[in-house]
């Protein structure tokens, strides 16, 4: 494994996070998101399941529900240069210089600067059967279908239940040369639940409570082109075109000596060229979780509801691609050219080359995170109920993330030199995330017995600090709207429609954030945009119905 697929790795896993974030109750059920997911005491049929267990008593004898979900991705980003923007004296980075390279002056100072934007091409989805990517068609929104079952005997007084839904589905692709593909020019990350036997127990005729168990495949899967805007980077540079500029055709045993062989490379490194293209996909087929809910309605026009969602360890395991540049595997050759080269390669622990291709095994340990919610529903009037949920979930299990290999790896040895956390075969991404409230508040006015007209509201705070923002889907905070209706054919079918939007802006001014766009020395391998402000717009629309019917 080189160098080159550590920073991509580290990338897929820390990003997993900020799309499990945004994505939250996204695609879980259709009523509850026309709501504004405030259903804790106002469980959504058989998918109480996942938001409150114990309002599985509300059901009687056999119901089903059958779900679809179409959901559209509108990501973009934009990068501009901040005044001053140079990395080690260069400026001409293509991302953001407005002319040709041909046009650059011979010190690498870019004369004109534009604002370069990236738009996400379409929804992409992995396949753990075919083990590959398939992305949708451009324009077209992604479907996810979900279904549910339960059941409850005359008399009884416990509901069994079972259902399969996707607490976390996204996925996206761009085009190639799209300046945002430093961040994922393919990305996939899912959490689907393929059971999740259940049961209610109501205690009296106005307290019930439940259980469920999640049985849950897990997966993230990555495509990125990969370079390197580091001061380190630039001393390369500066090496090559400067220094070793009078001695590319008459190079001689001292000038190696004294310059490492670096003068030897036909080709290098700098901080704005391209350096690899890294494929990554990792997965685990069983990923158990439970949820338990209480829920107490004394009369009909109030109620409180409580759930636990539990936490889940999930141990992902896969394999890497890492296709090459040039520029590396010519600056190692030329080390290794020269005596000293090779020396000074030994004691930065450098390999002694490195392959176009290199393949590979990698795994990791993470927490998905628990979850408490409560909320309240209550009747203003006959016709209009108000629901209210607070809840709390626990980012701040995610501290820091280890990452193990299959093998050592010499470059893990150069690297423990400058970050802590790191071994011959593993590393830690350190990620330091908060665990912040949040609410959502759901409003339902029944116009006519069998009309429900809804509205929902979520404001999402985002758990990732300041310093820790990525441009590869932004969450430093979100708003989900809802709208739906609910409409009874009779009296043992119902049909919901919701449409619902969110949103998400953020601006990273440059050298704010360790994982997009700092200059530090100290930080190689995770800011492809180093020294740049980004902004960044997400938006997602989604479009459901759901048909609920009684046997």
């Amino acid at each position: 494994m080189s160098l080159k697929a550590v920073p991509a790795l580290l990338l897929l896993v820390a990003n997993q996070f900020a799309h499990a974030e945004l994505a939250q109750n996204l695609s879980v059920d259709i009523r509850s998101l026309s709501l504004g997911n405030a259903v804790t005491a106002d469980p959504p049929g058989i998918s109480a399941i996942h938001f409150n267990p114990a309002g599985l008593s509300h059901i009687q004898g056999l119901q089903t529900d059958v779900q679809g979900l179409m959901l559209n991705l509108d990501i973009k980003r934009e990068f501009s240069a901040p005044p001053g923007f140079n990395v080690f004296g260069y400026s001409d980075d293509p991302v953001v210089c407005d002319v040709p390279k041909t046009q650059v002056n011979s010190n690498g100072l870019c004369p004109n600067f534009k604002t370069s934007s990236s738009k996400v091409n379409g929804v992409s989805l992995y396949v753990p059967i075919l083990d590959k990517f398939v992305n949708w068609p451009a324009g077209l929104p992604v479907t996810i279908p979900f279904a549910a079952i339960a059941y409850r005997a005359p008399g009884s007084k416990i509901t069994y239940a079972d259902a399969f839904y996707a607490p976390l589905a996204v996925g996206f692709n761009q085009k190639d040369g799209d300046p945002g593909n430093f961040m994922g020019q393919q990305v996939a990350l899912e959490r689907i639940t393929y059971l999740s036997p259940s049961a209610s127990y109501q205690i009296s005729d106005n307290l019930s409570v439940g259980a469920s168990v999640g049985f849950n495949y897990a997966a993230v899967a990555l495509k990125t082109d990969l370079r390197f805007p580091n001061e380190l980077f630039g001393v390369l540079r500066l090496v090559d075109e400067n220094i070793c500029a009078p001695f590319k055709q008459n190079g001689s045993i001292v000038t190696d000596l004294l310059l490492f062989g670096l003068c030897n490379a036909k080709d290098t490194l700098g901080p704005f060229k391209k350096v690899a293209t890294m494929e990554v996909a990792m997965q685990q087929t069983l990923s158990p979780s439970y949820n338990l809910g209480l829920l107490w309605e004394p009369s009909n026009d109030f109620a409180f509801g409580m759930v636990y969602q539990s936490g889940a360890t999930e141990k992902l395991k896969g394999h890497y691609k890492v296709t090459i540049d040039p520029g590396a595997p010519e600056l190692i050759a030329a080390l290794n050219s020269s005596v000293t080269g090779q020396v000074l390669s030994a004691l930065l622990g450098f390999p002694g080359a490195i392959p176009t291709t290199s393949e590979g095994i990698a795994s990791m340990t993470q927490e998905y995170p628990a979850h408490f919610q409560a909320g309240i529903k209550y009747k203003v009037f006959p016709d209009l109920q108000v629901n209210f949920d607070i809840g709390w979930t626990d980012y701040a299990a995610w501290q820091g993330l280890p990452i193990v290999f299959d093998r050592p790896l010499a470059v893990l040895q150069f690297a423990k030199l400058l970050a802590p956390g790191v071994t011959a075969d593993s590393l830690t991404v350190p990620l330091n995330y908060q665990s912040p409230w949040n609410y959502g508040i759901g409003i339902e006015y029944s116009m006519t017995d069998r009309l429900k007209l809804r509205a929902g509201y979520e404001p999402r705070t985002s758990a990732i600090p300041d310093n820790q923002r990525s441009t590869l889907v932004p969450v430093n905070g979100a708003q989900l709207f809802g709208l739906g209706l609910g409409y009874r054919f009779d009296k043992d079918t119902d049909i919901d429609l919701t449409a619902a939007f969110i949103r998400s802006k953020d601006s990273i001014p440059a050298n704010t954030s360790n994982l997009s766009n700092s200059t530090a020395i100290d930080n190689l391998i995770l800011n492809p945009y180093a020294g740049l402000d980004v902004k960044t717009n997400t938006k997602i629309a989604i479009l459901g119905i759901a048909y609920r019917t009684r046997w």
